[in-house]
Order: C-alpha cells, then sequence, then structure tokens
C-alpha cells in the first residue's frame, strides 16, 4: 500500500489545483436548531464545479499523472464521472465514464454535458467498475479511482487545507462527514490529523467504513437505499481504511428517513440542494445521533447536490 498523504503533499496538491477549482464557502447557523449553545459551521462543498468535492481529486490525478493518448477510465455512482468528465473536458483530455443503472439521471446527463462518453450498465458501482477495469486493460488508458488511491485522496485532502485556511485560529472541534468509499473522510483526516475530531457518517443501509472497522479489514457489503448512488461502496478503499483506522474518531449511522428531512431542512430554512449523500452529515446532527458537548465547535460537510429538482419536491414534500 501507497503511503497516504502528508500535509505538505495536500498543500502541494492544493496549489496545483487551485485555478481549477471553486474555494467554496463557509455559512455559519445559528447552533440552537439543534439544541446546541454554538453556531455550526456549513463547508457549502455542494457548490464545488460538478456538484461534488470530487473535482478535486479529479483535477490533482490529471494534473500530477501522466495521460495517455487514449485519455482516462473511470467507474462512479455518478459524482465522481461528473468530476472526471469536467476536469477532462477543461484540460482538453478523452474522458470515457462507466456508471451503473441505480446513477442519477441528473449526474449521467452532467456527464455527458461534459463530452464524456457514459456508459450505464450494472446493477450497482461494482460492477461498473469491473466493466472499467477490463476497458482500462485493453486500452490503455489512465485509470482514475473514485476513493481507492493516493493521488485521489491527496486531492480531497485540499477540502481540509482550505477548511483550515478559512478558519483560521478558530478551527473545528469536530468536523462531520459523509462515508462512501472513504476518499473524503480519510483526505480530511490526512489534514488535520489528530488536531480536529473527525465524525464519519453513513446510511445504515450502506455502511462500508463501519463494518470494516468492526471486522478489522476492508469487507464486502450490501448496499441500497437513499444515498446508494453516492455512499454506496460496496467495499471502502485500503489506504482509506488505514487512514480511517489510526485517525477518525468514529462512524455513525443513521436511517434514509433522517437523510431525507435533513434534505429538506436544507433547502427549506438555508435554500441549498444537496442530495442524500451530501446531506447525511448534517442529518446526524439534525437527527440527534451527534450530540455535541456544551461549547464544541461543529463544522458539516455539505458534500454533494447533484439531485434532481422533481426529487427534492417531492422529499420536501413528503418530510
Amino acid at each position: 500500500m501507497t503511503t497516504p498523504p502528508s500535509k505538505n503533499e495536500i498543500q502541494n496538491a492544493y496549489q496545483l489545483i487551485e485555478n481549477h477549482i471553486r474555494k467554496t464557502p463557509i455559512l455559519q447557523i445559528d447552533g440552537t436548531a439543534f439544541e446546541h449553545d454554538t453556531p455550526v459551521t456549513l463547508k457549502l462543498e455542494l457548490l464545488q464545479h460538478s456538484g461534488s468535492f470530487k473535482a478535486r481529486g479529479a483535477f490533482y490525478n490529471l494534473i500530477s499523472r501522466d495521460i495517455p493518448a487514449s485519455g482516462l477510465a473511470a467507474a462512479s455512482g455518478g459524482n465522481h464521472g461528473a468530476a472526471c468528465a469536467y476536469a477532462a473536458q477543461k484540460l482538453g483530455i478523452k474522458a470515457r465514464i462507466f456508471v451503473p443503472d441505480i446513477a442519477s439521471p441528473a449526474k449521467i446527463d452532467k456527464i455527458k454535458a461534459y463530452g464524456a462518453s457514459a456508459i450505464v450498465k450494472g446493477e450497482r458501482y461494482a460492477d461498473s467498475l469491473a466493466l472499467c477495469d477490463t476497458y482500462q486493460r485493453d486500452s490503455g488508458a489512465i485509470g482514475l479511482h473514485a476513493y481507492d488511491g493516493f493521488h485521489t485522496i491527496c486531492g480531497q485532502g485540499t477540502l481540509g487545507y482550505e477548511l483550515s485556511e478559512q478558519m483560521k485560529d478558530n478551527l473545528p472541534d469536530t468536523i462531520l462527514v459523509a462515508v462512501g468509499g472513504g476518499g473524503l473522510i480519510s483526505g480530511l483526516a490526512s489534514w488535520f490529523g489528530k488536531k480536529v475530531k473527525i465524525v464519519g457518517v453513513e446510511p445504515q443501509t450502506s455502511c462500508a467504513m463501519q463494518q470494516a472497522l468492526k471486522a478489522g479489514a476492508p469487507i464486502d457489503v450490501e448496499v441500497s437505499g437513499i444515498a446508494a448512488d453516492s455512499l454506496g461502496a460496496k467495499r471502502v478503499g485500503q489506504m482509506a481504511f488505514y487512514i480511517a483506522q489510526n485517525e477518525i474518531d468514529t462512524i455513525l449511522t443513521l436511517s434514509d428517513n433522517a437523510i431525507a428531512k435533513a434534505q429538506a431542512t436544507l433547502w427549506n430554512d438555508y435554500h441549498l440542494a444537496a442530495e442524500a449523500g451530501g446531506a447525511a452529515a448534517f442529518a446526524a446532527l439534525q437527527s440527534g445521533t451527534y450530540k455535541p458537548k456544551p461549547g464544541e465547535k461543529v463544522a458539516i460537510i455539505l458534500c454533494g447536490s447533484n439531485i434532481e429538482l422533481e426529487k427534492l419536491a417531492d422529499i420536501t414534500k413528503s418530510s
């Protein structure tokens, strides 16, 4: 296994990609809405190019690695594919993206709009990954894994660097972050280390990291539920698991209903359109699954916005 990224490597990655990504804003909201005595900081990464944090890892991969004439190949539940397609378009690189049938139409449309070839086939992300691996071997295209790779984790870690620069001497005590395959949480943990408590949040129906930590190694899990297209990794990445095992505080799980309620609140109260995976960390606080201590400074990563407006409207009506 490659050594996880260092703080210097993450800072260098940020300097390479900062002209290609958005410096997404932070928003402080009243903590009393969650029976908490301290304002809560939202990191609005759902405003990132292509609609998720994944653009960071995609750009760092493509800028820092040698890209063959056959371009890139990536498997994705949707967000990674959209990010790779966007980055490839901006850098003039050919891209082929493999996505499963459960992928959101909004994400598939983005992949196509960015000029990539979208192959929609397979029941789950793991099926798309197998197809992608075959194409990569046959074509010579470079593979960009959604979460299990040094460059991907290093790129996602730039979100931590950016957040620390924005908050300066007022760093949060705790960061809540959604977990799928583990790329984002391991990037954040690589940057902050033990300086900040990193708490992962997974749906009860897609909890690969929690099960891996219980088993002592990455294992296959069943995946379903409201956030399966963004947090539905069948197995967490080996490097992400290693970092999580050593650096993160805990993994929480919560119901699909709690996530849907969080999506409704983010839209109704803050006019933020979040997909299920993007709202999961917020749901942990809103539902009481995570209970801060008095005076604890909490930051929440809102990591994805790729949801059809019609679907969001249905959620806000029913939640």
